[in-house]
Formats: structure tokens, C-alpha cells, sequence
């Protein structure tokens, strides 16, 4: 997992084909007040979901989700939340990968889990390897917009 203010990205990721074009989607966007749903940047390469939530109490144990094909880029425009991160590799699997939902599920308690604030203008890059739970409120649940911007695993 990285963790940054997108203006400080440059030279924090590999500038692949795939993560330049989600950093340039957000740098062009962040002020944008884009309505919920999905936006196309280039096909099923590279895709970005806006979304608009309350944040919501962190559970013990943590609900994780992991995906495979996908790297999150998830960058959060207005409020601010906590996200949990804990190696996939520690996760007690609780519901197995699904295709139609890119994903698997798994717990830890919340002892075992680091906790990261996020901001408006902040981000957090989480690799298949890095179970996360979004969503958590950053004290008071509060409503957020998020734009989760999913790129493709390069081969």
C-alpha cells in the first residue's frame, strides 16, 4: 500500500501505461463533481467508480476485501475516512474470490490491522496483496466521495 496526496505521486509508483493514465484521470478530475457510477478512461484496463457514502464504525474483527486483477487506486475528493489495511497473506478467508465481483473477503482482528486516515486530496494505492477496508469513519461517520479508480495488473 502507498499512501500520499496526489500531487506527490510522481516518483512514489511505477509509472506504468495503466497507473499513468489513473493518475492523469485524477489530476484532470479531482475537482470535478462527477455523479456517481462508473467512467471510462480505457476500457476494462483502466476505470474509475465515484461513489458518495457515509463512513461507518470500524467492526472487530475487520471485514477485508482483496482483489486480483486490480489495483485500487482510491482517491478521495471530499470528507475523509479511515481505510484498514492488513497483508492479504494474514486474512482468515471468509468468503471466497468471485469473479463478477473482482474480489474475495476475509476478517482480522482489529489488533492485527493498521488503521490510515485519509483526507480530502489524499490517496491510498492498494496491490492485490493488500487486504483493505474502506469506508470506516475517521471518528464521527461522516459523508464522503470517493473516486476509486481500478487499473488493470500489468503483466
Amino acid at each position: 500500500m502507498i499512501v500520499a496526496k496526489l500531487e506527490h505521486m510522481t516518483g512514489q509508483i511505477a509509472p506504468t501505461p495503466n497507473m499513468q493514465r489513473a493518475l492523469d484521470f485524477l489530476r484532470q478530475m479531482r475537482g470535478a463533481d462527477l455523479p456517481d457510477g462508473r467512467v471510462e478512461i480505457d476500457g476494462d484496463r483502466v476505470f474509475a467508480l465515484v461513489q458518495s457514502y457515509p463512513t461507518v464504525a470500524a467492526s472487530d474483527p475487520v471485514l477485508f476485501e482483496a482483489h486480483r486483477k486490480y489495483i485500487d487506486v482510491q482517491y478521495v475528493a471530499a470528507g475523509q475516512e479511515v481505510i484498514a489495511w492488513a497483508s492479504a497473506g494474514y486474512l482468515d478467508v471468509t468468503a471466497g474470490y468471485e469473479e463478477a465481483k473482482e474480489a474475495w473477503f476475509g476478517t482480522l482482528p482489529a489488533a492485527g490491522t493498521t488503521f490510515v486516515r485519509l483526507a480530502a486530496g489524499e490517496l491510498a494505492v492498494l496491490y492485490p496483496t493488500d487486504g483493505h477496508a474502506p469506508r470506516l469513519a475517521a471518528g464521527a461517520p461522516a459523508a464522503v466521495k470517493k473516486i476509486v479508480v481500478k487499473v488493470a495488473v500489468e503483466s
